[in-house]
């Protein structure tokens, strides 16, 4: 865990007007308890910022449960390397292989999940992580979307519709290139 708090606190002077980064390293002093979803005031999750080959498009999953067009990612589940996870879930929601990972986080975003059956209101610390698609992008809908598309990073950035985070990781990825 000190090396997340190491990529929180790297991120944080990245970063300085995104508010929301103390929230990351404070949480980290829950210990192992945060990186399970059994944690109801929150937890930490990974999500992938997957983008093709070319750099230029992003997968996106029309996530089954929320009904929103949003990246791929799911739960620790007592994984305390986000990246990991974040790549792990990239896997099992695309069906995609030769899948790559950077170590270090690319966007990190906390934010309320709306209370569902037994599940209550929690927090999700996603910490979000660019991996890239490796030669084929021909990816197969799991049972966790309703679909998946390849959108264009740049149309995304522009879109005032689109969902905020996924603008703001537009306009980051963008100012990369």
């Amino acid at each position: 865990m000190s090396l997340l708090f190491d990529h929180f606190n790297a991120y944080a002077q990245r970063w300085p007007d995104e508010a929301d980064t103390r929230h990351f390293i404070e949480f980290l002093g829950v210990g192992e308890r945060a990186f399970v979803r059994e944690h109801l005031e929150g937890h930490f999750t990974g999500s992938a910022w997957l983008v093709s080959a070319d750099g230029e498009r992003i997968l996106l999953t029309h996530h089954r449960k929320l009904g929103r067009w949003l990246q791929l990612g799911g739960h620790a589940d007592g994984d305390v390397d986000l990246s990991r996870v974040a790549l792990r879930e990239a896997e099992e929601e695309s069906g995609l292989s030769g899948l790559s990972v950077e170590a270090e986080p690319f966007d990190l975003d906390r934010h309320r999940i709306p209370a569902r059956g037994h599940e209550p209101e929690h927090w999700h610390y996603d910490v979000r992580y660019v991996v890239r698609a490796g030669a084929s992008e021909d990816f197969e809908v799991s049972e966790e979307s309703h679909a998946l598309a390849w959108r264009s990073i740049r149309d995304i950035a522009e879109d005032p519709a689109s969902d905020e985070s996924l603008r703001r990781m537009a306009g980051k990825w963008l100012q990369r290139r």
